[in-house]
């Protein structure tokens, strides 16, 4: 028997609920506490993730399975495999063989204990009429409730979701966020700097019921940004990493963030700190996700003294290897008749100063001008089209028409959106504090809303998600907002739509995607 995915959420929406809101697990699932995930997905594989709440230093042998149905009985593939301390009891499968565009379901085993059952989906090939992400970033423990991720679970048209940073903080308690009200104090309550630091905050993390639950209905594509590590990472440092306060050396730091991010989400590894990588849609679009935190990055401009280094031409926020591989996939989608490209990334890309200027937020591609030009000029030499930027990290809700130079005399009207090559949608937080919430900052966004013409949509108080729906004819964004982050809710609301229209280049207002219940996307 297959079940659709709405009935997925209804035959499971008992146990899940009564979770959700008592924290309490129903009975045998205690050693798969931390949930189970599934991520990377590709028309023919998945990574299927959960983690052992092991007794005793032993290694561990875990069974797993996935399968048509979500009963686990109409099983596709199985197999064993061992885990143990020197992974922290993470379990990691690539489950190959799979359909294209397919939903499967999936258990791990260890004894009679059972784990809870996830859902998953492989991508698509060929031509495809569309695809819908649920785009995420920045989820603070301590200043509030994930409610941002149970609206995302709950949504059963949703073909992945992408998590485009900040998936920890680094902090202890009260740095940033006081979760003592809310009952969620940091683990441990201080700055985190070891593997064993890393490892219990990611595990606190995967506590949490609606965290949990997405993980659970979606696949995640992910890609972590600073805190993931320590706050402004560069590839040299970090502004928050201070070995005169005893937080030792840099790359013993970088290393310890790096292997624990490996081994609790479900991302598949490679050699090094490499996480850029791309997922083809079918023709639909290529997904690029970028690395524009600890690859390559150069150090922060903070002294005013230093703009002249801005133009600099050696000056990196991707590395030189990650540049030319962006390059090259961009122009392999184009060539290969890809509809769209989309670019997954940490930080904002629009320029919100002139060329030469100092901007607000140098820690974005503002503080990277070069490598932000070298981009541009790419684009516009090999006529690269349909390009959709998507962001996170600043904790606000934007979109821009992305032309080279919106201040130059003649190459850019704000009217029309004439001298637009591309588009970008940035995302609030799931909790961390919005950007523009009193009113000095709210001074201040009214102040970038004058200075950049080719801003169509800001928004600074609200925490919550955006989806990107994607066809042949339209790229559209719509931005969702959750009342509270104090206390656990699914109620949400549509805040905006903006869409860019096939070989336009620029946005337009759009009217809110169809209900998720006439999704063509449910199987």
């Amino acid at each position: 028997m297959t079940i659709s995915r709405r009935e997925f959420l209804v035959t499971t929406g008992g146990v899940v609920g009564w979770s959700v809101l008592t924290g309490a697990q129903p009975a045998g699932e205690t050693t798969f506490r931390h949930g189970v995930a599934s991520g990377d997905p590709l028309a023919d594989r998945v990574i299927l993730w959960t983690r052992i709440a092991a007794r005793s230093g032993a290694p561990i042998n875990v069974s797993w399975r996935i399968a048509r149905d979500a009963a686990c009985r109409n099983v596709v593939s199985k197999g064993t495999v061992r885990t143990s301390a020197a992974r922290d009891y993470t379990v990691k499968v690539d489950a190959r063989g799979l359909r294209p565009a397919t939903t499967y379901y999936y258990r791990f085993e260890v004894g009679r204990d059972q784990s809870p059952i996830g859902r998953t989906r492989t991508l698509p090939v060929g031509n495809v009429p569309r695809v819908r992400l649920g785009v995420v970033s920045c989820s603070n423990y301590p200043y509030g409730f994930f409610n941002a991720y149970r609206c995302l679970a709950q949504r059963p048209d949703l073909d992945a979701v992408l998590h485009l940073g900040d998936y920890i903080y680094e902090y202890q308690n009260k740095r940033y966020g006081d979760g003592t009200p809310l009952g969620r104090i940091p683990d441990p309550d201080r700055e985190i700097v070891t593997l064993g630091d890393y490892r219990a905050r990611h595990a606190q993390y995967k506590t949490d019921p609606d965290l949990q639950e997405v993980h659970r209905q979606h696949p995640f594509i992910a890609v972590w940004d600073d805190h993931e590590i320590a706050n402004n990472t560069w590839s040299g440092g970090a502004q928050n990493h201070n070995p005169e306060a005893g937080e030792g050396d840099w790359a013993a730091r970088k290393a310890a963030a790096v292997q624990a991010y490996f081994e609790w989400m479900p991302i598949r590894e490679t050699e090094g700190t490499r996480v850029y990588r791309n997922f083809k849609f079918g023709t639909l679009f290529d997904l690029l996700m970028l690395d524009t935190r600890l690859e390559g990055r150069d150090l922060q401009i903070t002294n005013p003294d230093q703009i002249a280094a801005l133009a600099d031409p050696k000056r990196r926020l991707l590395s030189v290897e990650q540049e030319a591989w962006l390059f090259r996939r961009l122009t392999e989608s184009a060539r290969a008749g890809s509809r769209w490209r989309v670019l997954g990334q940490q930080v904002l890309f629009a320029p919100t100063a002139p060329a030469g200027q100092r901007g607000r937020n140098m820690d974005t591609w503002n503080g990277y001008q070069a490598s932000r030009a070298r981009v541009f000029d790419f684009l516009q030499a090999q006529r690269i089209d349909n390009l959709v930027v998507l962001t996170g990290d600043i904790h606000s809700s934007w979109a821009f028409n992305l032309p080279p130079d919106p201040w130059k005399d003649g190459a850019y009207d704000p009217a029309t959106g004439r001298g637009s090559i591309a588009v970008e949608f940035v995302g609030p937080a799931v909790s961390s504090p919005g950007s523009f919430m009193t009113p000095a900052a709210q001074k201040r966004a009214d102040e970038i809303r004058a200075m950049c013409p080719h801003l169509r949509y800001l928004e600074g108080e609200h925490r919550g998600y955006f989806i990107l729906d994607v066809t042949p004819q339209h790229a559209q964004a719509d931005w969702f907002f959750v009342d509270t982050v104090s206390e656990r809710t699914n109620t949400e609301r549509l805040a905006r739509s903006l869409l860019v229209e096939a070989g336009s280049g620029r946005l337009s207002d759009a009217r809110p995607l169809s209900s998720i219940d006439a999704s063509p996307l449910a199987p």
